[in-house]
């Protein structure tokens, strides 16, 4: 389980493109749960890590490990493009909600843009199904309410 309570459905190690100007294939490590994608450095280990809560102490004054991991939230996300398979890799694209492009590569055989693809949809799933949840709740509540003493207007008590 990681610290926002979510399990960690897959692990390992995913390439990102940079931002900048040359656009260089960097190592992230990855931690794909029910809400989203978590990145950071390869050295970095997931967070927590039952085994070594000393670590975890020590970390948490500093709080500098924790700020290099990002989250890519389901919610924030629109889309997972399989751009191309090319050689060992295969590259894909994260469309987040504002527009912004993520590009990542993997290589084939891991199947980490069909396990993003189908974790984002169920997610979205989840969310749609509460949504009607809620409405149909909100619909019962004032169906169930009394109608009580209604007001006339001045028009119709004269």
């Amino acid at each position: 389980m990681l610290e926002s309570g979510c399990k960690a459905v897959k692990e390992g190690v995913l390439e990102k493109r940079s931002d900048g100007l040359l656009q260089l294939w960097k190592k992230k490590r990855c931690i794909l749960t029910e809400e989203g994608l978590l990145l950071a450095s390869p050295k970095q280990q997931p967070q927590p890590q039952p085994q070594q809560p000393a670590q975890q102490q020590q970390q948490q004054p500093g709080a500098e490990p924790a700020a290099k991991i990002k989250e890519l939230h389901f919610s924030n996300m629109k889309t997972v493009d399989c751009v191309e398979r090319k050689g060992k890799y295969v590259y894909f694209t994260v469309v987040m909600a504002e527009g912004k492009e993520i590009d990542f590569r993997c290589a084939q055989e891991q199947g980490w843009n069909a396990a993003i693809t189908l974790q984002m949809v169920q997610y979205k799933n989840r969310q749609a199904i509460l949504a009607v949840r809620s409405t149909r709740q909100k619909q019962q509540h004032l169906a169930q309410q009394p109608h009580g003493p209604r007001i006339r207007s001045a028009s119709n008590s004269a």
